[in-house]
């Protein structure tokens, strides 16, 4: 296939996270990242999974129960959230921490900056990636 013949996609539809307790998991991703519950999911009568949308368009999640999968996942990082820059990132991190959160700090990045190392409950890692991009070469690059 070619680049010519590739149909359109319209964006991310939802980014699907699995997790050990649903009772607990909806209100971490609001407290944490603002994240509410839009929808339930239910299959054969028992509660599988909620949809969760932001009020500050981020992409919709879905909290699937499946301890298995969330369990083989802890320490990856499914996916990184985009902040638009420096002071939203900044904003995020001074939230986290007052919530007692433990991460990783705020790190040069290829592109942009990063919040490394949020923990969800599972111990899945969430990243905070700006959108902004560096103006010059990062520490590691600097001329002596």
């Amino acid at each position: 296939m070619t680049t010519s013949d590739a149909r359109a996609l319209a964006g991310i539809h939802h980014l699907k996270v699995p997790v050990t307790d649903l009772a607990r998991s909806p209100a971490w991703y609001r407290s944490r990242l603002g994240y509410t519950v839009e929808q339930e999911f239910a299959e054969q009568g028992q509660r599988m999974g909620y949809g969760l949308a932001h009020p500050n368009g981020a992409p919709r999640l879905g909290l699937r129960l499946d301890p298995g999968h969330a369990r083989a996942a802890a320490g990856f990082d499914y996916f990184c959230l985009g902040v638009s820059g420096e002071p939203e990132r900044d904003a995020h991190a001074r939230r986290l921490t007052a919530q007692n959160e433990t991460r990783a700090g705020v790190h040069w990045a290829s592109i942009g900056w990063i919040l490394r190392a949020l923990p969800d409950l599972d111990g899945g890692e969430i990243r905070l990636y700006t959108i902004e991009q560096n103006a010059g070469p990062g520490p590691q690059l600097a001329a002596a």
